[in-house]
């Protein structure tokens, strides 16, 4: 979905969405987003115009039950300002929503927002599924500070798809009290981050080393493990292969990277894991079963409220052998459904939610870097653990930012995809040759289909 030029501004995600507020001009931030609320009644509340009430129906995707009750939280304000239009918003459970929002985009139900994803975007434009907003955005205030990563993220063929809520760019999150017991650093590599975890999990204690993500979602484990143990040998314009044209899943160095993928598991995790997705994966850190995570900033605030501060702290990526960690930064927003039947009102809400003060707090209610230059001047984004993330980017040598698959159709279908191949490895049912060779497959097949 990013086209060769805008994702060149990729290898300084976060500096630059810092830098970039750091140098905007302070002082116009509330007063732009408040103006925009105004200013765009007239031309999307059609509902407003003409007296009758309208219905927006909103869905998200990335749900859970913190982020669902600050988004109501924004909407009740929206509708507070816009008595005219009410917002039904859907929350499926996160491994079902994506499944859910392609139910009702085929089968053209009533739908208006809905939450795209940067891995979906190709696929609900290749189907028609959701409309450009670049007619909208032309008349819309506050589009002027949003920032060129998150517009990166949500163009598909030089046109704009969604408006994102937040930036995503993960790291390691572990229990400081538990490394400090031990007398531990913070792992470097993988290798390291295995060896650790066997010297933090004590199965008789229920105490693991780390947080193993075996359901759906795993494939943020295993594509990053596999990338930063292929290292240079990545494409960075297109990750999911190697200079040479092969994908990343057909070396020796993929092969070495899930052989310690099974360790990890096997010895440094619960065996129950193998089934734990994002929520699961989360809970058992922040409870005190495990004592690593790899996960992005918007589990920040669910640490923050249920731990001590000094029981955990954060850290950069884990390296491969040669030293190197590929990252990326990703995102999701809202867009507009093609079949929509009210969208100047669906796009007032998207406005507003997306608006410089409301995005700011939703950035620091949930965690997420927001996509305005302006919010680069508050504090809350320059220390404590949003602190890793610049350090990371400030060393682009070492942590090399790569692009992500999403000019491929097939990229909403691969979580689910590496997820069953990769359980039946996790399991016995294949060995590391036969998931390889079906990851290695998928990739072969999408490239052989791009058009």
């Amino acid at each position: 979905m990013w086209e060769k030029k805008k994702r060149k501004v990729w290898p300084t995600v976060v500096a630059s969405t810092m830098l970039m507020g750091l140098l905007a001009a302070c002082g116009s931030n509330t007063d732009t987003a408040k103006s925009d609320a105004k200013g765009n009644s007239d031309q999307a509340g059609a509902g407003a115009s003409s007296g009758k009430v309208v219905t927006v129906h909103m869905i998200e995707s990335l749900t859970s039950p913190k982020r669902t009750d600050i988004l109501k939280a924004m909407i009740s304000q929206f509708e507070k300002e816009n008595p005219n239009i009410k917002v039904d918003l859907i929350s499926p459970p996160f491994d079902q929503a994506d499944n859910k929002i392609r139910t009702m985009l085929a089968a053209k139900q009533e739908l208006d927002v809905l939450e795209v994803r940067d891995l979906n975007i190709a696929e609900y434009v290749n189907n028609g599924y959701i409309d450009p907003l670049d007619t909208y955005t032309g008349t819309w205030k506050d589009f002027s500070t949003v920032t060129a990563v998150a517009k990166s993220i949500a163009t598909n063929n030089n046109k704009l798809y969604f408006i994102p809520n937040g930036l995503y760019q993960r790291q390691l999150f572990y229990r400081k009290d538990w490394f400090e017991e031990k007398g531990l650093k913070p792992p470097v590599s993988y290798q390291e981050l295995y060896e650790t975890g066997k010297k933090l999990t004590d199965s008789a204690k229920n105490r693991y080393g780390f947080s193993f993500r075996g359901g759906m979602g795993s494939a943020g484990i295993t594509d990053q493990m596999v990338l930063a143990y292929n290292g240079d040998q990545v494409n960075l314009e297109d990750a999911q292969f190697l200079k040479s044209g092969n994908t990343i899943y057909s070396s020796p160095e993929a092969k070495e990277a899930i052989e310690l993928y099974m360790k990890i598991y096997k010895e440094a995790s619960p065996s129950d894991a193998v089934n734990w997705g994002f929520q699961e994966q989360v809970q058992a850190f922040t409870s005190g079963v495990t004592g690593m995570l790899l996960q992005d900033p918007d589990v920040i605030q669910t640490i923050q409220e249920k731990m001590k501060p000094e029981q955990w702290a954060t850290a950069p990526m884990p390296t491969g052998p040669n030293g190197k960690a590929l990252i990326q930064a990703g995102g999701a927003g809202w867009g507009i459904a093609s079949q929509s039947k009210n969208k100047e009102a669906a796009f007032k809400l998207i406005a507003f939610l997306s608006n410089p003060e409301q995005n700011t707090e939703f950035g620091k209610k949930y965690g997420l870097v927001p996509i305005h230059t302006t919010a680069a001047n508050d504090e809350y984004f320059k220390t404590g653990p949003y602190k890793t993330l610049l350090d990371m980017s400030n060393k682009p040598d070492v942590f090399m930012n790569y692009k992500p698959p999403f000019q491929y159709p097939g990229t909403g279908q691969w979580n689910q995809a590496s997820m069953e191949s990769g359980q039946a490895y996790l399991l016995g049912k294949f060995t590391v040759v036969d998931v390889l060779k079906k990851w290695d497959a998928y990739w072969m097949d999408q490239k052989s289909k791009k058009k």
